[in-house]
């Protein structure tokens, strides 16, 4: 069995697609990997778009919020254009909009903001307790080689993030799903990441996107795919709490507070292996029976 391109490599191709090419002050393009894919994967696009907004913004002033939309399937045969709207550069804080076409139709828009460091009032809520290190936990390349009829996407795309899911992942079987109250998985960028602030939140924007609609699925003990569900990504937000470094292992515990109409809702932590709390991610999804 032949599984993708994993590692530095895998990363270095992630590194190759958030390295924009700059058209002008305000606009970027982008490339998306050549896999065979339908369309092209949510958390690169919002990645891509983050890293166009960043580049028109101060580098003492670090990402600390996003919210994207996604309104269109993107195809991955063409490049992606991304356009920059400065909404405000304030003493503190700087807004910007940024906005990703195809086909000369807008797919996907993301409202960001950034801030200059400063001090202020620090809490948190504790990590979940008794997780086991992602040491103990089976990796991906167990999970295929126990399901390989189930590979999907995973047999194509470079796996430049190490996904090591503490219950079991969303594409596995029907019958072999439980319910679950709530999704947590151990990841991390598998490889080495510059240390641009701005390059780690573009993965961890793109990581973000990976498994968290799998909290909606587990609450029911659903499955993607033949005898489940498919879904799309609709909206997605993001908050960047404390420095982090997307190459070293966090933990994402997600869980979904509610699923009506076709649509389901999902929220999650990312923690550092110390206990920091890094992130906060809330999505909503499309999820459609298969056949349906």
């Amino acid at each position: 069995m032949t599984l993708p391109i994993q590692g530095q490599a895998a990363v270095d191709q992630l590194l190759d697609l958030l390295d924009l090419e700059q058209v002008d002050p305000a606009t970027f393009r982008g490339e998306s990997p050549q896999t065979g894919a339908q369309r092209v994967f949510g958390g690169q696009v919002a990645g891509q778009a983050l890293v166009a907004a960043g580049r028109t913004v101060s580098p003492d002033r670090q990402v600390h919020s996003l919210h994207g939309y996604f309104v269109r399937a993107g195809d991955p045969s063409v490049p992606i254009t991304f356009h920059v709207e400065t909404i405000r550069d304030g003493r503190s804080f700087s807004v910007r909009r940024s906005t990703a076409k195809q086909h000369d139709k807008t797919i996907f828009f993301m409202s960001a903001s950034f801030q200059m460091p400063e001090e202020g009032l620090d809490h948190h809520t504790p990590p979940p307790t008794g997780v086991p290190a992602p040491e103990d936990v089976p990796t991906m390349r167990d999970w295929v080689e126990r399901y390989p009829e189930r590979m999907g996407m995973f047999k194509s795309s470079p796996q430049a993030v190490d996904v090591r899911y503490l219950g079991v992942p969303g594409w596995v079987p029907p019958g072999d799903r439980e319910v679950q109250p709530e999704q947590r998985v151990w990841m991390r960028i598998n490889g080495k990441l510059p240390d641009d602030p701005l390059i780690h939140a573009c993965a961890l924007t793109y990581a973000s996107d990976l498994s968290l609609l799998d909290a909606v699925l587990s609450t029911h003990g659903e499955v993607w795919g033949p005898g489940g569900v498919i879904g799309a990504s609709l909206d997605h937000a993001l908050w960047l709490h404390r420095p982090f470094r997307a190459d070293e292992w966090f933990l994402y515990d997600s869980a979904s507070p509610s699923a009506s109409g076709a649509r389901g809702l999902a929220s999650g932590r990312m923690f550092t292996r110390d206990g920091r709390h890094i992130a906060s991610a809330v999505q909503e999804g499309l999820l459609r029976r298969v056949g349906a």
